[in-house]
């Protein structure tokens, strides 16, 4: 199964051989660098480039192309070497484009030999960035992993060399480039654009240049949720990424504001490709559904699925993505235009005010009637267009959320009353809502790609919280345990019977209630542990888990594993963090949290963060590695295109309703018969 990537997140790799393969819009250089455990360049001889291209288990292209096809044998490189970084670069003095913010996202994909993706990443979030450091190959305890960097330079490979300890970096890059600038290493033609039945054209908003403007305003980079992270999501991915990664979108994760992998993002005003990246093996994806003709002068009706993809659930999971994309643009173009809108009056009354002429009789205050009525027209005009935008949405929206899968759709969604157990894993999850101040009505889900990357902190805290009315610190601990109740029942019921189980650590038993319906149900793997020696216990065999699959991953012995080891994924359910934790329990959980993920063992702490201050900052690399959740609806997950701040709201239970009951023994159920 392929790993589709966000910021930051990392995937095993099982095979020593393989083939790195980049796809991009114009004609970039790609190079790469050998570094130590440390991530050091020892020297040119460490870094192979079009002048330079083959080392020892590594070969890269020749020349500036729309596409490179880089191999790499890790069982050829030395063992001095344990990050082999892959670098992006567009080509100075040949006359293209100067900056990744002007072209059309890259997308690197690490596939075995035989075609067959492992991980694949959309570098998304670039605007000034003329070098990036796309992913990079390290080594970790024997093994090798691959992760998703998207770091960028706007000053070029020299600013990327000399970050990554180069001390001839400066004269290695203008060596490079001079190669590329005569002729050394021939830049090609890009690819044809794909044929209009093969994308889907969304309408993008971007700022409209006023009289001092001469284009849009720039794009922010991808912002890290708390994240999604919408992503987003991140949203850290709003989605990690969105999410976010919605981590949303990251996420949606972004889409990963968390830990999703993001669409292409277009140039202003142009169209978003919501095809699969380079998608291939299997049989062409189905079409779209057609949308109804519109009526001339009417925008055309929505409908769900509307976008490319090899499902149904894969068209809503992209169209999802390009409703948080569009909110996204469309509220930074409302917002650019209001910026402008009070520059340009500020302006106009400074003016105004500095004329001595005007300050006799009443010519100042006509002036500022003047200054304040253009100000009122341009907001006006700018809001009148956003509600257009928000009700084209709204309207989507509308159609979307009905057709939506369990994994996607929210409790209240009447497809949980007809729910069964399903056969596979989806390829995503819904963490909540993410919403923008400007359009509060307008809910997009955040949606998470599975399996999970990225451990949850659903945070019992008050701080920065926006929902001043729960000044009660216990009503807030009990509504971060009804999220973290409610996710953990979606994950249950997303997965088919036998591959996922959750454990609780709860040591002073204040979770009891909370817990109830997983403990009544019976679909809890073990009872919740209490007391220090329940903790111990949980964590040492959880902690054991990953230790054996980790070595039977890296010995490629993957049949060793022992008889009675569930090798089905893991949820831990961490609450009142850090009571009954001691110092090696600590150490365990931090491992869990880094190391857990790749072999199927997922954290959610239900905690305070001021509460383990005792720890001091001991403890910030976990909190870092997680992605906060909030019981309540709080403003902390960022975007990946404008970095907007989304405001979160948690996918809780309605009040009175039992489908949450309904669903979990509908899982208890199906365990019994698969016994």
């Amino acid at each position: 199964m392929t790993a589709e990537l966000a910021r930051g997140q990392n995937h095993p790799l099982s095979q020593a051989r393989l083939e790195i393969r980049v796809s991009a819009g114009t004609p970039i250089v790609a190079s790469a660098t050998l570094g130590d455990e440390n991530g050091k360049v020892h020297g040119v001889d460490w870094v192979a480039h079009p002048g330079a291209p083959v080392l020892p288990g590594l070969e890269v292209s020749k020349q500036a192309a729309a596409g490179h096809r880089l191999a790499v044998d890790l069982g050829a490189v030395p063992e001095a070497v344990h990050r082999v970084s892959v670098l992006l670069a567009l080509p100075i003095g040949v006359g293209g484009p100067v900056r990744f913010g002007a072209v059309a996202a890259p997308f690197i994909a690490v596939t075995g030999l035989d075609g067959t993706e492992v991980a694949s990443y959309t570098i998304t979030g670039l605007d000034a960035e003329s070098a990036v450091v796309a992913l990079e190959l390290y080594r970790r305890q024997g093994a090798w992993k691959v992760r998703a960097v998207g770091q960028g330079y706007a000053g070029g490979l020299a600013e990327l060399l000399t970050d990554q300890g180069l001390p001839e970096a400066g004269r290695l890059a203008g060596g490079i480039n001079d190669a590329v600038a005569q002729g050394l290493a021939r830049s090609v033609q890009a690819p044809p654009q794909r044929t209009a039945d093969g994308d889907r054209t969304r309408q993008t908003a971007a700022p409209a240049p006023g009289p001092d403007q001469s284009g849009p305003a720039p794009q922010a980079g991808s912002t890290p949720q708390g994240a999604p992270g919408p992503v987003p999501p991140h949203p850290t991915s709003p989605y990690g990424a969105p999410g976010p990664q919605p981590g949303y979108p990251a996420g949606p994760a972004p889409a990963d504001p968390s830990t999703v992998t993001q669409p292409a993002t277009p140039t202003a005003g142009g169209p978003v490709d919501y095809s699969h990246p380079r998608r291939q093996t299997g049989a062409p994806p189905s079409p779209p559904p057609t949308a109804p003709q519109a009526r001339p002068g009417q925008p055309a009706q929505p409908v769900a699925g509307d976008a490319n993809g090899w499902s149904m659930d894969e068209r809503l999971y992209n169209q999802i993505w390009g409703m948080f994309e569009d909110l996204a643009r469309n509220t930074a173009a409302y917002r650019s235009a209001v910026d402008f809108a009070e520059s340009r009056m500020e302006k106009e009354l400074d003016q105004a005010l500095s004329d001595p002429r005007n300050r006799i009789g009443g010519q100042s205050d006509a002036a500022r009637e003047v200054a304040r009525g253009k100000h009122a027209q341009l907001v006006d005009q700018a809001r009148a267009s956003l509600d257009r935008d928000l009700a084209q949405l709204s309207a989507e929206a509308e159609v979307v959320e009905p057709a939506l899968p369990p994994a996607f759709a929210r409790w209240d969604n009447p497809v949980w009353h007809g729910y069964r157990v399903p056969m596979e894993i989806p390829m995503a999850l819904r963490l909540g809502d993410l919403y923008l101040p400007e359009s509060e009505l307008l809910r997009i889900p955040m949606l998470v790609r599975l399996p999970l990357e990225r451990g949850l902190w659903i945070d019992s805290g008050q701080g920065g919280l926006l929902d001043e009315s729960f000044a009660d610190s216990h009503e807030l601990r009990r509504l971060a345990l009804d999220t973290a109740v409610a996710l953990a029942a979606r994950l249950l019921a997303v997965y088919p019977t036998g591959e996922f189980g959750v454990h609780v650590i709860d040591p002073a038993g204040s979770g009891v209630q909370a817990f109830a319906p997983l403990v009544q149900t019976g679909v809890l793997a073990t009872p919740p542990a209490p007391g220090a020696a329940g903790v111990a216990d949980v964590l040492a065999r959880l902690t054991q888990r990953v230790d054996l699959v980790q070595m039977a991953v890296r010995g490629g012995v993957p049949d060793s594993l022992p008889p009675g080891l569930d090798t089905a994924e893991q949820l831990l359910i961490v609450h009142d963090f850090p009571h009954g934790f001691d110092d090696r329990a600590v150490t365990q959980l931090r491992y869990l949290a880094d190391e857990g993920p790749a072999v199927g063992v997922h954290l959610m702490m239900v905690a305070d963060r001021e509460e383990a201050a005792a720890y001091g900052p001991l403890l910030d690399p976990l909190w870092r590695s997680l992605l906060r959740l909030t019981p309540v609806p709080d403003d902390h997950l960022a975007d990946p295109w404008v970095g907007h701040a989304w405001t979160y709201e948690p996918a809780l239970v309605p009040s009175g309703s039992q489908v949450l009951q309904q669903v979990l023994a509908r899982v208890a159920e199906a365990r019994t018969r698969h016994r």
